[in-house]
């Protein structure tokens, strides 16, 4: 049974994202884990890093990956499929790479459920809308949304995935000290792999055109981009040495 489309929760959801967003700058406190897990209560249940992060970015993957597996198989079938096959990249690496390499603090257990419910509306989201809601033109392939966004896309996970690799060369396997990250986008920004990410979905919103997408770049963009600023400051409270003129976010400016 072919199921049809309903704007309503495309709508709901897409609200969601972007009062979600509006909230964390609202509030704009740290998120309690990796440099600031101390602003949790010390009691608070944790898991290791990796199994953290692996469960936590798993529905991302697996709610996309299980409605693509129910399409037509085709290498350049219609564009929803495509881009959706992108956003199951990013995911793939996420939760079955960057979580397996990860050699952050424990994590905690509270944040863990409340991202596991994030990253699973978020894919059935991006999901549901574009393989039974998007409407894309015959030429969509070479319209040049579709080709800046997919450059862009490519680009920030090419940075965001360099980012974090310089951070896991600062640490030896069970260390938990911090260090001056360098190199690559570090140089100038000390969210590197957050301005990665936030370039990633700003592409995947040019690329899809869509509501959701958007909202999701939306909510990046005030979630990653308070992260950064609140790790920038944390380099500058630790390091009496740490460089004046790198920014939190935006080289030159932010």
């Amino acid at each position: 049974m072919q199921v049809q489309c309903q704007q309503s929760p495309v709508l709901a959801g897409s609200a969601t994202l972007v009062a979600l967003g509006a909230l964390v700058l609202y509030v704009a406190k740290p998120s309690g884990y990796g440099k600031h897990t101390e602003s949790l209560k010390p009691a608070a249940t944790r898991l290791p890093a990796r199994a953290a992060w692996f469960l936590q970015e798993l529905p991302s993957f697996a709610v996309p990956a299980g409605i693509l597996a129910r399409q037509p198989l085709s290498l350049f079938g219609p564009p929803g499929t495509v881009l959706l096959g992108l956003f199951c990249v990013h995911y793939f690496h996420r939760t079955f790479v960057y979580s397996l390499l990860n050699r952050g603090r424990p994590y905690p257990a509270v944040l863990i459920f409340r991202g596991i419910a994030f990253c699973a509306g978020n894919g059935f989201l991006q999901s549901y809308y574009l393989i039974y809601c998007a409407e894309y033109p015959d030429g969509w392939y070479t319209d040049i949304r579709f080709c800046l966004g997919v450059f862009l896309f490519i680009l920030g996970m090419g940075v965001n995935i360099h980012s974090d690799y310089i951070l896991r060369q600062l640490r030896k396997p069970g260390e938990i000290t911090y260090r001056i990250p360098q190199g690559g986008l570090f140089t100038y920004v000390s969210g590197a792999n957050f301005l990665g990410e936030i370039i990633e979905w700003i592409g995947y919103s040019l690329a899809t055109w869509s509501l959701p997408a958007l909202a999701f770049a939306f909510f990046s963009v005030c979630f990653l981009g308070l992260r950064a600023f609140h790790h920038h400051r944390f380099y500058l409270k630790m390091f009496e040495d740490y460089p004046k003129s790198r920014k939190a976010l935006i080289p030159f400016i932010f």
